[in-house]
């Protein structure tokens, strides 16, 4: 007997309802949305199921609310409007035509416009005949949304399917779930914004006379407005789009305990400081407009009317975090941290309030002003050195830090900075050790040796050869540098160098000039040794009065503590304070150890 295996070929399909023109109209119903029905008054607690479709029958006996996705294509597009909205009519009774007259372009002339809920948002619905991709539409219609000045936002203006100004080579995420229409408080309007009817059959006859009316919708036409809103996209991969997907894993869930408010915040203020405009849209969320998109987004979520206790202050409670996270290490994503000053700078806000500095940046204003005096005094006395390794030593004689140094090196270093001193003396000038020396320039021979375009203080051009290694540029030596403490120099005489080098004495081709720059650097050299030399004098002498200090101490406290014995009436104590006063009596006062010694005396006796 054989066994009949049977083989699933297709996709998990529910059971269509294929005469109900109605739930034809929104054929995905994939990751759809449902919420019980609310108490009056009150916004449902939406939830998202991912398990399987949503099946016609179900969504025909209404138990719940329900709203659905989209796929990759659409036939339709969809506005939403809240009542709180600026551009509700209640706010601003020529909103909604001046957005068909924006829309327009595209082939959008007519629209279904019906009720959300008994909250009086408003839906306009964009029916058309040929289907077109859904980031196509969306990215269209906002485009000459905002070319129009509306703006995008949760809680003003919506779009479905919403619009994703980012590229990403794995699944961005799901597009926006909205309502479907005709449940629970949604009526159909005419287009004074009337109700004329609350059935589905009615709202499938206006759906198909729009459809009719926009037939002009095509690709074509579409891409006209879809590039200028692609090239303001942001590509977003690698460990910013595993931040984006962990942020919305945690947010999506929303509320399912109590105990959870601040977490949930903190997450939802990260997102939206971070990738807001590019999840979104529009600009990056800075202020109020942050508070305000946190605020609407904890609302939103699952579970937080039945476990958020902080409902009473979730204005204050966003309020804190939105400022927490603006003052953190996070960015704007595509801005970054330079961009994100640079349009603080730009702002008029902050051309008429500006925050106060932070001790590091008042400490650091203070250094570059040092430097900036030092510079200057240099200049005004003509003894600015072009050598890098030389204008370091002799900034560090002003009392600045080589850390700072290096860190503001675009006030000093000549590679950095252009020379724009005035003309310069060529005559001797007595420098801080009492040589002359010759004031050198950036035309000199010296500096024409600096590499300019090193990245290090001391690099290598600033440094003395070995005595086995020939001087790059200059002719072998005819002279052997002589060792010790003493060189014959150029003209008969000795300098005294210590430990440094001789080499750089002992070529006789060596042109005067560059013979005079070189004395100066070894003078410079032995000074520096000799302020070295002192301070290690100084080190000294102050490391033996510190162990005196230390010893003198130690003897007071050991003085004072055997008073204390003495006069504290304890037996151990005094004996031990008298056998020490016995043979120290200056430790107690002299009546005490007068008497103390006729004690020793008498009893020796």
């Amino acid at each position: 007997m054989g066994i009949v295996v049977a083989v699933a070929t297709g996709k998990f399909c529910y059971i269509q309802e294929w005469e109900d023109d109605f739930l034809a109209l929104f054929p995905h119903r994939y990751d759809y949305i449902y919420a019980e029905h609310p108490e009056p008054g009150q916004p449902p607690a939406w939830q998202t199921e991912r398990r399987y479709p949503l099946a016609d029958r179900i969504l025909a006996q209404g138990d719940y609310l329900y709203g659905v996705r989209f796929g990759e294509q659409t036939n339709y597009c969809l506005l939403d409007i809240d009542i709180g909205s600026s551009y509700h009519p209640k706010q601003d009774r020529l909103a909604i035509a001046r957005i068909l007259a924006a829309i327009e372009p595209l082939g959008l002339v007519s629209p279904v416009i019906c009720t959300s809920s008994y909250s009086q948002g408003l839906h306009l619905y964009f029916p058309f005949e040929v289907p077109q991709r859904c980031n196509e539409i969306a990215a269209a219609v906002e485009t000459v949304l905002n070319r129009a000045g509306f703006r995008l936002l949760p809680g003003q203006l919506e779009l479905f399917p919403n619009s994703r100004p980012y590229l990403s080579k794995d699944n961005p995420g799901l597009l926006n779930a909205h309502r479907l229409p005709m449940q629970a408080g949604s009526y159909l309007l005419n287009q004074d914004l009337q109700p004329i009817g609350c059935y589905q059959h009615q709202f499938v006859q206006s759906w198909k006379f729009a459809q009719d009316r926009n037939h002009c919708v095509s690709r074509k036409n579409l891409r006209r407005f879809v590039k200028p809103f692609w090239q303001r996209s942001h590509r977003v991969s690698g460990r910013a789009e595993k931040f984006m997907q962990d942020l919305n894993a945690e947010i999506e869930l929303g509320w399912t305990g109590h105990g959870q408010t601040n977490r949930l915040l903190g997450r939802i203020a990260m997102r939206t400081y971070v990738f807001h405009h590019i999840l979104f849209g529009g600009e990056p969320l800075e202020g109020q407009a942050l508070v305000q998109a946190i605020v609407i987004t904890a609302r939103s979520l699952p579970g937080y009317h039945e476990w958020c206790r902080h409902q009473h202050e979730i204005e204050t409670r966003a309020e804190e975090w939105a400022r927490c996270v603006e003052n953190s290490h996070y960015f704007h994503f595509g801005v970054g941290k330079k961009g994100k000053s640079e349009t603080k700078e730009k702002s008029p806000a902050s051309l008429t309030e500006q925050k106060p500095l932070s001790w590091n940046q008042q400490r650091s204003q203070e250094t570059r002003e040092r430097i900036r005096q030092a510079i200057a005094g240099l200049l005004e006395k003509n003894i600015l050195p072009a050598s890098p390794t030389a204008r370091f030593r002799m900034l560090t004689s002003y009392g600045i830090g080589g850390a700072s140094l290096y860190r503001h090196r675009d006030l000093w270093h000549p590679a950095s900075i252009s020379e724009a001193s005035p003309e310069r003396s060529e005559e001797p000038v007595e420098n801080f050790s009492g040589s002359k020396m010759i004031p050198l320039s950036i035309e000199s021979p010296i500096a024409d040796s600096i590499d300019k375009s090193a990245t290090s203080l001391l690099n290598g051009n600033d440094s003395n050869h070995p005595p086995s290694k020939n001087l790059q540029g200059f002719p072998k030596p005819t002279t052997t540098a002589v060792a010790g403490n003493c060189s014959n120099n150029r003209d008969g005489g000795s300098s005294a160098s210590g430990n440094l080098p001789n080499n750089l004495l002992s070529y006789s081709s060596i042109p005067p000039e560059l013979l005079k720059g070189i004395g100066y650097v070894k003078q410079v050299l032995i000074t520096i040794e000799q302020w070295r030399k002192r301070d290690r004098e100084v080190g000294k002498h102050a490391k033996t009065e510190v162990e005196r200090c230390r010893q003198e101490a130690n003897r007071v406290a050991y003085i004072d503590r055997m008073r204390q014995y003495w006069v504290s009436g304890d037996p151990i104590l005094m004996n031990e304070a008298k056998q020490v006063a016995l043979f120290n009596p200056e430790i107690l006062n002299s009546a005490v150890s007068l008497d103390m010694l006729s004690q020793k005396e008498t009893g020796s006796g």
